[in-house]
């Protein structure tokens, strides 16, 4: 689907360490960024999943199986973060929108600091990657994706916090958001 319907483009995927546990930041602009972000990821990822998706019948079996755990959004939820906890002690690697929700046009403006604190308490290093193009796969009001061109690239690692210190997790947490942006800026 990445390549063949949406001309997806990878830059950098040698970065993506293929085993031992690693959190795997991003920004989010569309509902298909966390399959299209697995994808490129060359290794299983699991991903905070907002609640209300593990109410509908299907879709909560669907996304489980993918490795999908819920979170409670507008507020710090630590099941989520014990859940992500227990996805990396099996190695997995799990995915964190760094501004916890969509935006409009996949910049990061506003970073939560769940993914620096999950990668402390793990000490597990992150790894930025940045999905652009991806906001203009459903236009608002329609169901259909569009073949819209996509474009994933691969930042470099980072080790973890060497804390859970606030200032320390800010400063992470936005060291991340400045190199997922600076990646977003070279576009295509």
């Amino acid at each position: 689907m990445l390549h063949l319907y949406f001309q997806g483009r990878i830059y950098h995927a040698d970065r993506v360490p293929l085993a031992g546990p690693l959190v795997v930041v991003s920004n989010h602009a569309s509902d298909f960024d966390p399959p299209l972000l697995s994808s490129c990821m060359g290794r299983p990822v699991s991903y905070m999943a907002k609640e209300e998706l593990f109410e509908v019948p299907v879709l909560k079996q669907a996304i489980s199986l993918y490795g999908a755990y819920p979170v409670k959004r507008g507020s710090p939820d630590r099941s989520a973060i014990r859940a992500a906890l227990q996805q990396l002690e099996k190695g997995w690697a799990t995915g964190v929108f760094l501004q916890g929700t969509r935006t409009l046009d996949g910049r990061i403006t506003e970073p939560k600091l769940g993914a620096a604190l999950i990668a402390a308490k793990a000490k597990v290093p992150l790894l930025p990657v940045c999905l652009w193009g991806t906001h203009a796969i459903v236009n608002k009001g329609s169901y259909l994706p569009r073949p819209t061109p996509v474009t994933v690239r691969v930042g470099h690692l980072i080790p973890p916090p060497d804390s859970t210190d606030r200032d320390e997790l800010l400063t992470l947490t936005q060291n991340c958001a400045d190199e997922i942006n600076a990646l977003h800026d070279l576009g295509r």
